[in-house]
């Protein structure tokens, strides 16, 4: 894993928008589209609004969740909701390259196999993303994967139905899902974070976000976060 320890929290989110839109121009120019999943968070949802102003060909970008809450639309709750008005309402992506969790469904189990083989239309079988882009909770897990739950160990589909956690039950990119993509950008930030990531950093087993595969990941982290180790 690849780490870089940034000042604050608006230093991480200028240096993630700079990447992004450099790894989204480099994947169209070298397979003509770029495959991007995307986590919530305070940072990841700022670096999507600074990435909104960067360079990138958005005809050719296609758009995924990595997790989502299972709430009604336009819920406060849903990264859909934060992912509208932080980035798509400035940006020209197509409607039809907006690949949203349909965390609306009655049958959850029966959505997440619906998202599944719409990731397996645009990404392939199985599923290569260009871009993972994942975050850290304090209790570490990532995506929707928490210690515990039948969902992280999930290992024969892309997408599960997980929890609930926090009152909710959410969707999720599975494990092999996330390890496959071509890059995994990790963005770390805040004092709460900071055992969490030293834990990631070690490649401690026993927490979940430490179980998804660092030879092809980013860190970006800040200084509050970073004084827990390394």
């Amino acid at each position: 894993m690849d780490v870089e320890v940034l000042p604050d929290e608006d230093a991480v989110a200028r240096r993630a928008a700079a990447l992004i839109a450099a790894l989204a121009r480099a994947a169209v120019a070298e397979r003509g589209r770029f495959l991007l999943a995307t986590s919530g968070g305070a940072t990841p949802w700022a670096a999507l609004r600074l990435l909104a102003g960067e360079e990138v060909p958005w005809a050719r970008v296609h758009l995924f969740q990595v997790d989502e809450r299972v709430a009604p639309a336009g819920h406060p709750e849903r990264n859909l909701t934060q992912l509208r008005s932080s980035f798509l309402s400035r940006v020209p992506i197509l409607a039809a390259q907006v690949h949203a969790m349909p965390v609306e469904e009655a049958d959850l189990e029966a959505a997440a196999g619906r998202y599944a083989a719409e990731l397996r239309a645009a990404a392939g079988t199985p599923v290569v993303l260009d871009l993972a882009q994942l975050g850290l909770g304090a209790d570490g897990h990532t995506a929707s994967l928490f210690a515990g739950d039948p969902a992280l160990d999930v290992t024969d589909a892309e997408v599960a139905v997980a929890g609930p956690h926090q009152g909710r039950r959410r969707m999720t990119l599975t494990l092999p899902a996330l390890g496959r993509a071509r890059r995994v950008l990790w963005i770390v930030t805040g004092a709460a974070k900071a055992e969490a990531l030293a834990r990631l950093r070690r490649g401690d087993p026993g927490l979940p976000a430490a179980r998804v595969r660092s030879d092809r990941a980013v860190l970006l982290t800040d200084e509050a976060a970073a004084r827990g180790g390394s």
